[in-house]
């Protein structure tokens, strides 16, 4: 069962009904309690940094979203649910994010010739071949945006792919253990987003077959 986290500020409804086309369980957790009882767990968002950071400390999620990457479970986030997971954003003030992986928040540049926010369809260059997230995908296959802010990890390592936007290269996915994270919305990006979640459930169900295995 995977838990897509509820604070008040996601695309839920969008990403459990990806799931349900795949056929793999998933539901809303509202409280951060459930996610013991969950496998795996999405962290979804949209909006501005600064209102999600409080909707999550407010509904109590911070420590719970610490403790749950911590555990080994498989998280996925998504947009928003991506740079909450850094150290610090800078989208229209200074703050805190989750404190998960070094790094920061920051705005695109502008320049002539291109639209700030980044909205449609953009290519993927995958830099991380092995991670399981992407089995099955290419750089080159397009996947659907729509952001202002990119995050800077400060290690280079957990960068799983990057996309350019005019004369500037963003991070577009993250991998790091059990941690994942996608710029871009899988949830809205047809073939190559729905294979990208299939490939989520498909390593929370691969963790727990060994698990049993090892019993």
């Amino acid at each position: 069962m995977i838990g897509i986290i509820d604070y008040g500020m996601g695309n839920l409804r969008s990403v459990q009904k990806a799931m349900e086309h795949l056929e793999v369980e998933a539901r809303i957790v509202q409280s951060p309690t459930e996610l013991k009882d969950v496998e795996g767990v999405i962290l979804p968002g949209v909006g501005a940094f600064r209102d999600a950071i409080s909707e999550l400390q407010r509904h109590d999620f911070v420590t719970a979203i610490r403790d749950t990457v911590e555990s080994g479970k498989p998280l996925l986030g998504i947009c928003l649910g991506l740079q909450l997971l850094f150290e610090t954003s800078y989208e229209d003030g200074t703050y805190e994010g989750l404190g998960i992986l070094e790094g920061d928040v920051v705005r695109f540049q502008p320049e002539s010739g291109i639209k700030i926010p980044h909205m449609g369809w953009n290519a993927l260059k995958i830099e991380q071949e092995e991670t399981p997230l992407f089995v099955g995908l290419s750089t080159g296959d397009y996947v659907y945006f729509v952001h202002s802010y990119f995050v800077r990890p400060k290690d280079e390592n957990v960068v799983a792919a990057t996309t350019r936007h005019g004369s500037q290269t963003f991070v577009s996915a993250i991998a790091s253990g059990n941690l994942y994270a996608t710029q871009f919305h899988p949830e809205k990006s047809q073939r190559v987003g729905l294979h990208l979640l299939k490939n989520f459930a498909n390593l929370i169900s691969n963790k727990n077959l060994a698990g049993s295995t090892d019993s």
